[in-house]
């Protein structure tokens, strides 16, 4: 039998050839993994001896070659096959053990150049795992270095490997390449700065953990990440304490996150499945959780909590006076890290540079049956300049809440109201198929929680057009004095002329935040 061995990783590689050898195996090997093998004692068969033709073009040409992909490629229970690579004196390559330059490591490194992602891009070794892939009838091909062990049990045990693990380890090879294809194809549509979405799509993502169960506990889940995300995204979190993360955990937390990145003063998003319940942003950020908690105290019960500021000792005992799923923030002092820490169930999660936002050629998927949505991240929070359309001109103060408003509602569900009064929210009313019910919702919460006074000279946030006067109405009867939406319905003049009537300003914005 006879090996070839071309790795980029070679972690445990010298002492699984050693074992190989040990059984008899010969071993072919190239550039760097000769070197270390030899380096290491074991007799090594050198690429330029097999193909009668020297390693060239800086090392871009070794095992391109007859003699290689026919030693892999041919059918042992072909005669043909046996015959034809007999006459060109081929001798048949029985494992193949490669695994890949790493693009990936060095497209994820900072200032990476264009030519320096080129010459990591791997040429022979995916050419020679899908021909040993291919021909996993004969041969075992493997990538990783796990795999080793199995490998090499089979061959102690039974002088062979089974075609069960071939197939195991072909269908290895070839998600694993079609993962290296795909990383090279979306590093270069992105070095070519592409706008147009992409006439096939492909994407890679790697496990970052198996879940429980998925939102239902028949379901079953996992947890992928981005291979290029960095900074700044709940894949990058460090959890310091706490039981394992849930798929709704998960999905909760992503929605208050990126509402906190709408921030850059000292802000609290208080989140419950995937709806923001308690917002609120201070002077520092013991104010701003007492007002995030304050505007719902009920809701933010079992929710998500994410803080854009250390949290500090004070801030640390207020949250351990209820029941809090996750509490997450780019760092955590030592007394406020012990006093959450007590208890057992709260999960802990440290993210640096949780201000990064996504880029904005980012894609938002959505899985249909048989297909998928894809589209950019809603990225943009106002399109160009608002517009007030009522006699009653706004306030800084009343201009400041309407956009602190404005920002809570992009992530609401639609369709979505949100209503906010000195950088703390007052009312949220989500995901309701009409306009009116989510906006009465909103006001029924408000008053519930902080009560009816609090609404006068509030500000309400709409995440699409009104198609009726109805919650201009609804809002003029609680005494809010703004009112902040896209504008463009055919019956806009309705909605502003019941704005003129009650003395409401109202600003439009021009562009639309729906959120399904």
């Amino acid at each position: 039998m006879r090996a070839l061995i071309s790795v980029s990783d070679k972690t445990g590689i010298v002492e699984f050839a050693k074992e190989l050898v040990s059984l008899g195996i010969e071993i072919v090997s190239t550039g760097g993994t000769k070197i270390k093998l030899q380096a290491e004692g074991v007799k090594v068969i050198g690429i330029s001896e097999v193909t009668g033709f020297p390693e060239c073009l800086d090392g871009r040409v070794k095992t391109l070659d007859p003699h290689i992909h026919a030693g892999i490629l041919a059918k042992r229970s072909s005669d043909k096959h046996m015959a034809q690579i007999k006459e060109h004196e081929i001798t048949p390559i029985d494992i193949v053990i490669v695994n890949l330059y790493p693009f990936k490591e060095t497209i994820l490194k900072k200032d990476v150049k264009l030519e320096e992602a080129i010459e990591n891009i791997d040429i022979g070794g995916p050419t020679m795992l899908r021909s040993a892939a291919k021909n996993y009838q004969d041969v075992s091909a493997i990538i990783d270095p796990t795999d080793y062990e199995i490998v090499l049990t089979e061959l102690k045990e039974n002088k062979k490997v089974s075609i069960k693990t071939n197939f195991y380890l072909s269908s290895k090879v070839f998600e694993h390449t079609a993962s290296y294809d795909t990383m090279i194809a979306n590093y270069m549509r992105k070095e070519r700065k592409a706008e147009e979405l992409p006439e096939t799509i492909t994407m890679t993502y790697e496990k970052v953990q198996d879940m429980r169960y998925g939102e239902n506990p028949h379901q079953k889940a996992a947890f992928y990440k981005e291979i290029d995300n960095t900074k700044g995204f709940l894949t990058n979190a460090i959890q310091l304490h706490g039981k394992a993360l849930s798929f709704n955990n998960i999905n909760d937390t992503n929605g208050a996150l990126e509402l906190s990145k709408e921030f850059s003063e000292p802000s609290v998003v208080a989140c419950k499945h995937a709806n923001p319940c308690g917002v609120g942003s201070g002077e520092n950020i013991y104010e701003a959780y007492i007002k995030a908690y304050t505007s719902d105290p009920k809701s933010i019960f079992g929710g998500i909590v994410v803080a854009n500021r250390e949290v500090d000792e004070k801030t640390a005992e207020e949250i351990s006076k209820i029941f809090i799923e996750i509490i997450i923030a780019p760092s955590f002092s030592d007394k406020a890290f012990n006093i959450l820490k007590r208890k057992k169930n709260i999960r802990i999660l440290k993210l640096k540079d949780i201000e990064v936002k996504q880029s904005e050629t980012a894609y938002d998927l959505k899985k249909v049956s048989g297909g998928l949505l894809v589209q950019t991240i809603d990225s943009k929070l106002f399109n160009g300049e608002l517009k007030v359309v009522t006699k009653r001109q706004p306030s800084k103060e009343e201009l400041d809440d309407m956009k602190f408003a404005w920002k809570i509602v992009k992530y609401v569900k639609s369709n979505g109201i949100a209503i906010g009064k000195n950088m703390q929210s007052l009312g949220v009313g989500p995901g309701q198929v009409n306009r009116i019910w989510a906006c009465n919702q909103a006001i029924e919460h408000a008053i519930e929680a902080l009560g009816e006074k609090v609404l006068i000279g509030a500000s309400l946030a709409s995440d699409a057009f009104f198609p009726f006067a109805d919650c201009v109405e609804a809002a003029a009867l609680v005494g809010i004095k703004c009112i902040i939406q896209p504008g463009g319905s055919i019956k806009d003049q309705e909605s502003i002329d019941a704005c003129n009537k009650y003395g409401i300003t109202m600003v439009f914005t021009g562009m639309r935040h729906f959120r399904h």
